[in-house]
């Protein structure tokens, strides 16, 4: 049985960094890709074949994928795109860069590397296409506006791409945790910093007494229903190894709540709910 491949992206750490591992573990060969040459070497080190592969870059999407290509010796089985990151900042505040660089990284890598993959899926006559979204890209929340449009842009394309390649076999699908044991919280500090001038706005005592406070906070509890990355592994696993895998696939508790509510309740009532989060 020829050993079946999966390129994978944003396993530096968290998420993708557990699926990488678990999926070696099954006996799939995994690309595992980072953003930084210094993550790649040490995913090398642990055993994975691991290369750069920088969504906001596009010489690097497609590097990448000649890279994939070339040890596979053209084709590829299925595509993980994880890879992410939060602004956290209120909508008001955010300059137009944030968001260009946000949606770049977020939604327009992924797609352009979707599009570059779909040719050698359509070639083999097979493939599996899995994106990673989050309970963001089903309702929005305060303080996250950047990270809740990528995930809803990304959430609207994918679907469509599901309608589009129904007649063919590519699956198309959506995992959508829920608050995951990560480093996001960490990471988005830099993105703050960098393009939210807080100081200056409107909202400056929500910042000082909320947001800010919860971003760097030392010794955080867990979020109300939070799960290990592998929780998230688990459901990948179906998506790729089963039969018949689901367009969607919800992880973690809130993310089951958040997709009930949606359906039953109205927009008045959902703003009423998460207004108080």
């Amino acid at each position: 049985m020829t050993q079946k491949s999966i390129l994978i992206t944003g396993c530096s750490s968290g998420i993708g960094y557990d699926a990488a591992h678990a999926l070696h573990n099954r006996g799939w060969r995994v690309f595992a890709t980072c953003r930084k040459t210094k993550d790649c070497e040490r995913l090398r080190i642990e055993g994975l074949e691991s290369f750069e592969l920088d969504y906001e870059d596009e010489a690097s999407i497609k590097d990448a994928l000649k890279e994939t290509l070339k040890r596979t010796g053209g084709t590829l089985d299925a595509l993980y795109n994880n890879g992410a990151y939060a602004t956290p900042g209120f909508t008001q505040d955010y300059p137009r860069d944030a968001l260009r660089a946000i949606f770049e990284a977020n939604f327009f890598g992924y797609f352009d590397l979707i599009n570059q993959v779909l040719p050698v899926m359509f070639e083999q006559g097979h493939g599996r296409i899995i994106n990673c979204s989050s309970v963001l890209g089903l309702t929005a929340m305060k303080g996250r506006g950047a990270y809740n449009a990528t995930k809803f842009a990304m959430e609207g394309l994918t679907d469509t791409l599901r309608l589009e390649l129904r007649d063919q076999p590519i699956d198309i699908i959506l995992v959508e945790p829920g608050p995951i044991t990560t480093d996001i919280r960490q990471n988005a500090q830099t993105q703050f910093e960098k393009w939210i001038d807080w100081e200056k706005s409107l909202a400056r005592k929500v910042y000082e007494s909320v947001l800010i406070p919860r971003l760097y906070a030392k010794d955080t509890k867990p979020d109300p229903g939070e799960l290990p990355s592998s929780a998230v592994t688990k459901k990948l696993i179906h998506a790729l190894e089963s039969k018949r895998p689901k367009p969607r696939y919800y992880v973690t508790t809130p993310t089951y709540v958040a997709g009930f509510l949606k359906r039953i309740l109205s927009t008045r009532a959902m703003d009423f709910f998460y207004s108080r989060m």
